[in-house]
């Protein structure tokens, strides 16, 4: 694993260019991760249907590890800001 510091692990930039299964190895390597980061991909734009991150389901998988930290959101709106960061997070909110 490239990036072990838990404090600057940026989760979505290195798991897109080091990783082709996400929920395995935010699962293998959770003891590692201090906070996690989302984006759209491509583009970093809102998390909707048009992005090759199935959100939900990694949230899921995230929960699942009983991570109690931080999910941060990082987006470059098409549209209006405040609903995109809306949906976003509802569909972070599992």
């Amino acid at each position: 694993m490239s990036c072990l510091d838990p404090a600057v692990c940026n989760r979505f930039v290195w798991m897109i260019k080091e990783e082709s299964d996400v929920i395995r190895t935010l699962r293998n390597n959770i003891d590692y991760i201090g906070h996690f980061h989302t984006a759209g991909n491509p583009g970093r734009n809102e998390l909707d249907e048009t992005q090759e991150l199935y959100y939900p389901a990694i949230m899921r998988a995230i929960a699942a590890t009983n991570y109690s930290g931080y999910v941060g959101q990082e987006l470059i709106p098409k549209g209006d800001a405040l609903a995109a960061l809306e949906n976003s997070y509802k569909i972070c909110d599992v």
